[in-house]
């Protein structure tokens, strides 16, 4: 290859069929935006998984480069907030799905989307901890927030072995909570301790709908699963208490009642990452690299992959057999 090409995964669609190749492209195939970036690292979330395998509505522009984040360096820019030579980091903007992405050696994106690595992180870290690490961090913002304190109560995180989970209870025990975790795999178990969790969650009945109202048993939670396990949060839980939703895994129907809302003051607070303003962006990553054990980056992240290794991993993730962090070594 010569310096003017790279490597990059291009998704097609014939047939109504995705069709995921690496495809060997040339600097004036990539967008005309305004900053071209040269990618160190990217990650698998469950998004990606779902555009790369075909198997969600995900992609909304054809061809495209998927990967929904990525950290990298800018090359050159004519935006005024950038400058060559700056270490930067994606999440976001429809990014992935309507925009070109990070599963390449270069892209070209906004100016305006790029948030500067935070000090004390490098891109490698960056991408560990991903737009799931980021969404779990805005989830306990979101907590923080709305006056949730370690002395309120127990919370609960579901979905806790995945990507966004797994840095929620690592947040969240460094900071001092009692964290439960679910997590139907009983393999996942001494993970999710390791990560700070105090109990771990997996009775039979979380695989089914909730009465109106059950026990109360959590002060707060943060739900990434939504369908029937979302429905069970709600109905477990306390006085005043508050979920922060964020994730689809289980489904995106909400099978409950308003009972928990006007009986018991529930909060339902939802939690986007993708239109977030990049002030509120800027600060969040600031708290990451405060309030997350870095020390526990590594065991949070299951594989490093290869762009050739992404459709395996991807279908891995959407069969539940991966737990934390997919890394992905565009280079």
């Amino acid at each position: 290859m010569t310096d003017n090409q790279f490597k990059a995964m291009v998704l097609r669609e014939a047939d109504k069929k995705t069709l995921a190749t690496i495809e060997t492209l040339s600097l004036d195939a990539l967008p005309q935006e305004d900053t071209l970036i040269k990618i160190d690292f990217s990650t698998l979330n469950f998004k990606d998984a779902l555009a790369v395998t075909g198997s969600g509505k995900i992609v909304k522009s054809w061809p495209l480069v998927p990967g929904i984040d990525f950290a990298g360096t800018v090359v050159e820019t004519s935006n005024p907030d950038l400058r060559a030579g700056q270490q930067v980091v994606l999440t976001g903007w429809s990014v992935g799905e309507k925009y070109w992405g990070g599963f390449s050696q270069y892209q070209r994106v906004r100016g305006e989307w790029l948030v500067p690595l935070p000090e004390g992180l490098s891109t490698r870290q960056a991408m560990m901890i991903g737009t799931a690490g980021f969404t779990g961090m805005l989830c306990v913002n979101a907590l923080d927030q709305a006056g949730v304190t370690p002395a309120s109560g127990p919370v609960l995180v579901t979905g806790a072995a995945g990507g966004v989970g797994s840095v929620a209870v690592a947040i969240l025990a460094k900071l001092g909570f009692t964290v439960s975790a679910l997590t139907g795999n009983p393999d996942k178990h001494d993970y999710v301790k390791r990560l700070g969790a105090s109990e771990v969650i997996d009775d039979p009945q979380w695989s089914e709908a909730p009465r109106a109202l059950e026990t109360q048993r959590w002060a707060a939670a943060i739900d990434t699963v939504g369908s029937k396990v979302l429905a069970r949060v709600l109905a477990e839980m306390n006085y005043g208490g508050v979920v922060a939703a964020c994730g689809l895994a289980g489904g995106a129907d909400l099978p409950t009642t308003v009972m928990p809302f006007i009986l018991r003051g529930v909060k339902l607070i939802g939690v986007d990452s993708v239109m977030l303003p990049a002030k509120d962006r800027v600060n969040a990553w600031k708290r990451i690299v405060t309030d997350l054990p870095m020390s526990m980056l590594e065991g949070i992240t299951a594989r490093t992959v290869t762009l050739d290794d992404v459709c395996g991993a991807a279908k891995d993730m959407l069969e539940g057999k991966l737990r934390g962090r997919v890394l992905v070594d565009v280079n």
